[in-house]
């Protein structure tokens, strides 16, 4: 019956939370094509490069605490919510301290991450906001509700979606050109700011608790050896569009940010799908019901595996929609790119269980090996090949990423949980289909969609009966 009873909260949780998620984060993608057309692509660009350092900017600066809020459900009980109060006062202190030591360097820190006075005064503030944000989603996560994040997250990204828009719009009408990036900074970020700290607020209102050495202690053991993999993973997600901008420049950074925007369609559905499953496989690993996880996840790879091939095969399509002409040749980038997403989402499971016994450590040092690779084969390829070879390395580096970390999970936990052999295997598999499928953009087009038909049959013959036998599994 407990088994039962948490089979059926992780289901309708992990539901709300999947659609929740996919409509919210969905509309990055639907306002590309408004974006594209409204601002140059080198502003474009620009903005892509700003919010890359933004996302290198909270994980390091809050000290990664918003991950220690995982495991700490199960070691706090009760106490859980003073938890997460007092470790976000420590985050806010942390920020407050890289601000600081910011401000006494300001010119020479604005003009290595190219921002403007706006830009860099509203960077530490969305970083004040967004990782309370993370405290409260991923509380909430572990709770396995979804009602107050989906809440908090519409609140604020809606309304931020429409303003942006409307000020850019409003400045080309009023010959404001050369002002677009900051409108779509003030117009994006302010509601997000505002959110965040209300959400901060009523996080301390919750908990009760501002400062408690016990919490902090335990948070900072846990955390501290996550900056490294949290910041050699976004540099991972972020050093091609950042180091494009630096040796190619701010236009050919925008062709690169618009076909990483189109592996951001799966990269929505992978995270929705994945803080889905990743409360209920803690579950049944505190229970040692292990082997329940394997059969589910393989399915999950699958799934996601078929469809970074639909993305790659209706590249052109996507192209077209959401960019103009100027921006056709990110049809080459699609692949490499959406491939090297799916196998950041491959990794997940095996970095995620050494977080589960907190070999927090172990986890940094795979990834940091992994990061310094790929900036090294960033630099000297785009020098060599050009700024489309970024995809491509990077690619090759989630490959490594995922080899490390399974071999690493059973290396230190003493266990293997999803077979590394299997997993390498799918991943191969789809690398090669998914490069060989850029062949088929020479056919014509109703060849192309005959095949995607095909595919299409053999796909709800093979995976539908598994996913269904999930579900049933699942409910009993």
């Amino acid at each position: 019956m407990k088994d039962n009873k948490l089979n059926k909260l992780a289901l309708k949780a992990g539901i709300f939370y999947i659609v929740g998620q996919l409509f919210i984060r969905g509309l990055t993608f639907l306002t590309t094509p408004v974006y594209t057309r409204l601002l140059t692509r080198a502003q474009y660009g620009e903005i892509r490069v700003y919010e890359s350092w933004l996302l290198i900017m909270v994980p390091v600066m809050s000290l990664c605490l918003f991950r220690s809020v995982d495991r700490a459900k199960y070691d706090m009980g009760e106490k859980y919510n003073g938890y997460v109060s007092c470790v976000q006062t420590l985050s806010y202190f942390s920020i407050f301290g890289f601000f600081g030591i910011c401000m006494l360097f300001r010119p020479q820190v604005q003009k290595l991450w190219g921002m403007t006075d706006v830009m860099f005064f509203m960077a530490f503030l969305y970083v004040f906001g967004y990782t309370s944000i993370l405290f409260m989603q991923r509380r909430e996560k572990q709770m396995m509700r979804y009602k107050a994040s989906i809440f908090i997250t519409t609140v604020t990204i809606v309304p931020a979606t429409v303003l942006s828009i409307f000020l850019i719009y409003w400045g080309r009408v009023h010959g404001y050109l050369d002002k677009l990036v900051e409108l779509r900074i003030w117009g994006f970020y302010v509601p997000q700011v505002i959110g965040g700290l209300i959400v901060a607020v009523l996080l301390w209102k919750q908990g009760g608790k501002f400062i408690q050495r016990e919490y902090w202690k335990y948070a900072l053991k846990y955390s501290l050896p996550l900056i490294p993999e949290m910041l050699s993973i976004q540099i991972m997600n972020q050093a091609d569009k950042i180091m494009i901008q630096f040796l190619a420049g701010y236009d050919y950074t925008g062709i690169f940010a618009l076909g990483t925007t189109i592996s951001f369609i799966i990269w929505i559905v992978e995270d929705s799908v994945w803080n889905a499953f990743l409360p209920w496989m803690y579950e049944k690993i505190s229970q040692g019901e292990t082997a329940d996880i394997e059969n589910p996840w393989m399915i999950l790879m699958h799934g996601f595996g078929i469809l970074s091939w639909y993305l790659v095969v209706l590249a052109p399509e996507i192209v077209a929609v959401l960019g103009s002409k100027e921006y056709r040749m990110a049809v080459l980038l699609i692949a490499p790119m959406v491939t090297g997403t799916l196998l950041r989402f491959y990794s997940y499971i095996y970095t995620a269980i050494q977080n589960y016994y907190k070999k927090t450590a172990y986890v940094a040092v795979g990834t940091i090996f992994t990061m310094v690779i790929n900036v090294i084969l960033n630099y000297v390829c785009i020098i060599r090949f050009g700024y489309m070879a970024a995809a491509y390395t990077t690619a090759a580096s989630y490959f490594i990423l995922l080899v490390l970390q399974g071999y690493l999970e059973k290396k230190i936990t003493g266990r293997r949980v999803v077979s590394l052999k299997k997993s390498v295997i799918i991943s191969a598999v789809y690398l090669a289909l998914n490069l060989a499928t850029m062949e088929l953009f020479v056919l014509q087009w109703y060849i192309r969609y005959g095949i995607i038909l095909a595919v299409t049959v053999l796909a709800v013959k093979w995976i539908l009966p598994q996913f269904l036998k999930v579900v049933k599994d699942f409910k009993k």
